[in-house]
């Protein structure tokens, strides 16, 4: 016995969303022969009436188990059980065969579109992706013109909104023009919520974007996977020709390259399978039928409010940039792109890096480091001490030395280091273990040591002459020839 609304649960699962029986129990938590009990049933009684016991009823646990391995026909199934002792009728079988049966996915119509109507959206998932020491999710988002199939595919480090509107962009910018509508999934980059039965609620940033365009926005249902299978089977068809077999090490700038490539000569030329002919002949068509396009870009910077630390530190996605100090402890506005990171304070540019992709990184501008010097002159002997100390293990001991026996410790490790500059850091570091180990410690003697072994090791150069013989002023007389005549010569 069921309740009534387990009842209203199983009449939408199986009339609505056209689940099998064994799903719908395994969804439910109930018997299949409870489910098929109640699946002829329009209405809800308290009582049904009671079920004559069936010669199949041992072998149902068997029969489910035989088609979901393999979608056997009745008939097939029928000599099998005869074997097993089964003296049931035909016909009894089939309808259970048929009520069991794992559901077929439902029929669409394929729906048409008009030229430059719409573009279909959607990212996909390629697996991981090495950014010097850092695994990052490696996504690709996919673009499909609904009339002539023309793809667009780009790989990205991200799915945020920013690396959305970027690849969009650069799909217009490659068919010469932008569709009248643009359709997405339930993208949490694109809509923000999407109750059932309900209008879509889209990001204001990606209205802006589609208003700047001339585009309207269309959310598919929820698990309405059909409305957008021509991006759909694009994706896929990006993982089987595309990233099957490929070896995904190298930079991402170069994946893309080949990502272009492939489209140019594979994607876009092939013969579809179909509107029968090929996408990039019918793009040449469609365009004239697409929005011409803006003559300035979008600013697809997504803006975030960020605090900068005292150490002159904003941090996003896992990484520190740095800022001018006088910026320090203030609330600051973050403009993320897909290759570079903006700081703004109220509405001046105030600092532009290069986004990293890494993990932990520290991104530092030496601008903003001198005008940090500048200000806290302590901060560069600082920075010039753990400079001293990464020359060398040995540097540690070094600088206990210089402090119990030199007055002013910090200008021989100022010194120390501006040898390196002239001479290199591996000669110092040599002439550091040198001099620590013979016991003198101080700027003066690595420096002698640096120079007496540059000394040593030049060779003298060549002579050039740079001007003529009267330069040199050398007087030379003219030989005797008579020396060499036969018979007179030594």
């Amino acid at each position: 016995m069921i309740r009534y609304d387990q009842f209203a649960q199983l009449r939408q699962l199986l009339d609505e969303e056209h689940c099998s029986a064994t799903r719908v129990a395994q969804v439910m938590g109930l018997d299949v022969k409870t489910v098929l009990a109640w699946a002829g049933r329009s209405t809800y009684a308290a009582r049904p009436a009671p079920r004559r016991p069936s010669l199949l009823d041992p072998y149902k646990d068997e029969i489910v188990r035989q088609l979901h391995r393999h979608p056997y026909s009745a008939q097939q199934l029928l000599e099998q059980l005869r074997g097993q002792g089964y003296a049931g009728g035909y016909s009894i079988l089939k309808e259970f065969v048929r009520q069991v049966r794992p559901g077929r996915p439902p029929a669409f119509l394929t729906l048409r579109f008009a030229s430059g109507e719409c573009a279909q959206i959607d990212w996909g998932y390629a697996g991981g992706f090495l950014v010097g020491a850092t695994r990052r999710r490696l996504s690709f988002l996919v673009l499909v013109l609904c009339h002539s199939r023309a793809m667009y595919v780009e790989f990205a480090l991200s799915e945020t909104l920013e690396q959305f509107l970027a690849i969009q962009q650069n799909a217009f910018r490659a068919w010469g023009g932008a569709p009248k509508k643009l359709m997405v999934d339930n993208l949490k980059s694109a809509v923000l919520s999407h109750p059932r039965g309900q209008p879509a609620v889209y990001n204001p940033h990606y209205l802006d974007f589609a208003a700047h365009y001339g585009c309207e926005l269309r959310a598919c249902n929820v698990r309405a996977a059909h409305e957008k299978g021509r991006v759909e089977n694009g994706v896929g068809y990006v993982k089987k020709n595309f990233l099957a077999g490929r070896d995904l090490s190298g930079s991402l700038a170069g994946l893309n390259a080949l990502a272009r490539r492939w489209l140019d000569e594979v994607a876009n030329v092939r013969v579809h399978g179909e509107t029968r002919r090929k996408p990039v002949e019918m793009l040449a068509e469609e365009r004239p039928a697409l929005r011409p396009l803006p003559a300035a870009l979008y600013d697809v910077g997504a803006p975030r409010l960020v605090h900068a630390t005292r150490r002159c530190r904003v941090h996003f996605d896992g990484n520190r940039y740095s800022v001018p100090p006088a910026q320090s402890g203030s609330r600051l506005t973050l403009c993320a792109y897909p290759e570079k990171v903006l700081a703004y304070d109220k509405g001046k540019l105030i600092a532009e890096h290069v986004r990293s992709y890494e993990r932990g990184a520290d991104i530092e501008d030496p601008e903003h480091v001198r005008l940090l010097l500048a200000r806290r002159p302590r901060a560069q002997e600082q920075q010039l001490l753990d400079r001293f100390l990464r020359l060398d293990p040995i540097a540690e001991s070094y600088w206990q030395h210089l402090q119990q026996r030199r007055v002013h410790a910090g200008g021989h490790v100022r010194k120390i280091v501006a040898l390196c500059d002239i001479y290199g850091p591996d000669e110092v570091v040599r002439a550091l273990r040198d001099t620590h180990e013979l016991g003198a410690h101080s700027s003066e003697y690595v420096a002698n040591l640096l120079e007496q072994r540059r000394r040593f090791q030049e060779p003298p150069g060549p002579l050039h002459l740079t001007r003529g013989q009267d330069l040199l002023q050398l007087d030379l007389p003219e030989p005797d020839l008579n020396l060499y005549q036969t018979g007179d010569a030594p």
